[in-house]
């Protein structure tokens, strides 16, 4: 199995800056698994209640993937990346006079900014990414990209949990967010002063096919399906970990050492993206996508047949088979668009709102047949994965249906 191959020096300096972004968008997100069960305490909420975090979060990624396309398309990806963090900033120093009241409604108020920022990134980061090099070479780099979004999300439970766990009522996020938000308008600076190579053959003003639309690309729409409930397994089983370590009948652990185990969810997603990016370069990524979702589907179901250390395990594991298939979903749903790229990658950033509106099911079905059974929902996101990677993803232009 061969390592992927260098970039171009232009191209990976390029590709250097943009993986900054990456981590520091997985660090940000996955620190709402450490604030569900803190808010959760803190506000005395019910399951349903607290997957609010996560709706509210998610649910900007529909609201507002289609604005950023258009900002997209008016200041291009440079400018898109450098606004984006700039808004995510904005938004993690919200969290402060959300503390202070402190309001729970403020606190779903400052992660709705976070979030939107988070989605211009997204939109414009993800195919500039695919697009930095050649087309065959698209889900190996995006998925090696993600690895490093994948670091972020690996150390933020740990550090979250030492940091945020351990203090006592909403005061312990403060000094977290603020030195977030530092670091985020600091990068912010710090891109605004690079230069990226621009890519003028994804660009829209270079022009789209009279009649031409993202609706009429089967694999894209399917795509953006697989989106919405891939991400929406993968934000369900990650918010429920730290509740689902505590139980008694599962590993019986304290709020703070499950936070723990929480990374090692999130590191196999870490240690897969790096394995995912060499193994698509010699196997068909489509193939990927579907051994690694049949994988997912499996571990969940022993988890949900199983309890103790093997269902906290083979919950776990199920990071590991995660890993790969946002950026192959995404590079597949992108495929040979051309000046479409830019609303193809709107349109399948909007569908990240499965993260929203998946986590809230479950919700409701742990608040009714318990939260061990309910880890049957992300299974079925899985099964979906499947069918898309070995019938779904292929493309069939408009003009040969």
């Amino acid at each position: 199995m061969s390592l992927p191959s260098a970039p171009p020096p232009k191209t990976g300096f390029a590709l250097t800056v943009v993986t900054t972004v990456f981590f520091m968008w997985g660090f940000v997100t996955v620190l709402n698994d450490i604030l569900v069960p803190h808010l959760k305490a803190l506000f005395e909420l019910n399951y349903t209640e607290t997957m609010l975090i996560q709706f509210t979060f998610f649910s900007a990624y529909f609201l507002m993937s289609i604005p950023s396309s258009r900002i997209l398309a008016r200041i291009g990806y440079r400018h898109s990346l450098v606004a984006g963090l700039a808004v995510m900033g904005l938004g993690a120093l919200l969290f402060y006079p959300a503390s202070v009241v402190p309001s729970y409604g403020l606190f779903l108020g400052a992660l709705w900014v976070l979030a939107s920022g988070i989605t211009l990134l997204q939109v414009a980061a993800n195919p500039y990414v695919a697009q930095l090099g050649a087309p065959e070479g698209a889900s190996s780099r995006l998925n090696l990209a993600q690895a490093f979004n994948s670091l972020g999300t690996t150390i933020a439970p740990a550090l979250g949990g030492i940091v945020i766990l351990s203090g006592a009522g909403a005061s312990s996020v403060q000094v977290p967010y603020l030195c977030i938000a530092a670091l985020l308008f600091s990068l912010a600076f710090a891109i605004s002063r690079f230069h990226l190579p621009a890519l003028p053959e994804i660009e829209e003003r270079h022009g789209i096919s009279a009649g031409d639309s993202i609706w009429k690309h089967r694999h894209l729409v399917m795509g953006a399906i697989a989106i919405f409930v891939y991400v929406g397994a993968e934000v369900s089983i990650g918010s429920f970990l730290v509740n689902y370590f505590s139980q008694p009948s599962i590993g019986g652990l304290t709020p703070k050492v499950a936070a723990g185990y929480v990374s090692f969810y999130w590191g196999g997603a870490m240690v897969g993206r790096f394995i995912g990016s060499a193994v698509t370069r010699t196997v068909t990524p489509a193939k990927v996508l579907a051994g690694a979702a049949a994988c997912a589907f499996v571990l969940v179901s022993a988890s949900v047949a199983s309890t103790g250390s093997i269902a906290m395990w083979s919950i776990i594991a199920v990071g590991l088979f995660n890993s790969v298939m946002f950026p192959t979903i995404f590079t597949l749903g992108i495929a040979e668009l051309g000046p479409l790229t830019g609303k193809a990658s709107g349109l399948l950033i909007m569908a990240i709102v499965g993260g929203a509106l998946v986590p809230l099911l479950q919700g409701v079905l742990a608040d009714s047949i318990g939260i061990h059974t309910a880890f049957l929902l992300p299974a079925v996101c899985y099964l979906y994965i499947v069918f898309y990677g070995f019938r779904g993803s292929r493309v069939m232009h408009p003009a040969t249906r």
